[in-house]
């Protein structure tokens, strides 16, 4: 730890956007390796969880956020106080849109923004997908609308721009302590990226009647040998009919999750690992305080 060095830097950053801009993927690719997940559904990103990049004399503390949107229950309106929450923590703000003007929920983030006195980059994500004549005109556009601070056109998919954007973020950091080990990239334990994992491929396995609707909770993490661990863990739904989609016919639905969640968690722990999953229907979970402090959803508040 470098608590104490000369001239060291650190600092917390948020990213903030509507949903689906790219986010989690900006960050997996900024850190080198995938700890947020990603998913082309909307609210895929439901927690604020911090992610580290280590270097020699910097250590930036993203903070990935749910992206902003209309909430329709308890727990949307949770998720859209936490993004908005995260703004007064922090040393840069990143907005990130893609590479097109301005919409109405990008406009009601930026007036937000507004509010701020700390920096702001404006992040136009996608930039692999239109030409530069084309982007040239966004980048005047959103200028007409806010002076940012700082703007960086990215393509998170490729790295495009994404290390010019980590050494830009650095020179804006206050000198200060190194929070976390070199070797941690998130604050959040291996639980919570477990059921995330396996979060994210029922988003990846099923269609749009599904993806809000889960959550899921790893129950037990049992070392069974040297080699081999334990995980149960259950996805919760909210109708009957959810639920016999998650499992598909003769269970094979359940059986391709665990099967893409295996290989995942096993990259994480190290270990092979038996994945046993369970799921439960709780009916309008979203909408239930009790049920979503249990989910975790409210540890952030």
């Amino acid at each position: 730890m470098k608590n104490n060095q000369s001239g060291y830097k650190s600092g917390f950053v948020s990213i903030v956007g509507r949903t689906n801009v790219g986010k989690s993927t900006l960050l997996n690719k900024a850190l080198g390796q995938k700890v947020a997940i990603m998913s082309d559904k909307p609210q895929t990103t439901r927690h604020k969880i911090s992610l580290v990049l280590s270097g020699d004399n910097a250590q930036i503390i993203f903070l990935d956020t749910p992206g902003i949107h209309k909430p329709q229950h308890k727990l949307g309106q949770h998720l859209v106080d936490v993004a908005l929450g995260s703004l007064r923590e922090v040393d840069v703000v990143l907005f990130m849109v893609e590479a097109f003007p301005p919409g109405s929920g990008d406009k009601y983030v930026l007036k937000r923004l507004k509010e701020l006195n700390g920096p702001v980059f404006l992040i136009i994500n996608k930039i692999d997908l239109v030409s530069k004549e084309q982007l040239a005109k966004v980048i005047d556009t959103w200028w007409q609308e806010h002076h940012f601070d700082e703007v960086f056109p990215v393509s998170a998919l490729t790295g495009e721009n994404v290390q010019l954007l980590v050494k830009k973020i650095m020179d804006y950091l206050p000198e200060g302590p190194q929070y976390y080990p070199d070797d941690m990239l998130t604050d959040k334990p291996e639980r919570f990226i477990m059921a995330e994992l396996i979060r994210e491929k029922v988003l990846h396995l099923t269609n749009q009647e599904i993806p809000h609707s889960i959550s899921v909770m790893v129950d037990e993490v049992k070392k069974r040998s040297d080699d081999l661990v334990l995980v149960n863990a259950t996805v919760f739904v909210e109708r009957d009919s959810q639920k016999k989609i998650i499992i598909g016919k003769s269970g094979n639905m359940l059986k391709q999750v665990g099967q893409l969640a295996r290989k995942e968690i096993e990259v994480l722990l190290g270990s092979r690992i038996y994945l046993d999953i369970w799921v439960k229907v709780k009916k309008d979970w979203r909408n239930h305080d009790g049920l979503l402090r249990t989910l975790g959803y409210y540890e952030d508040s």
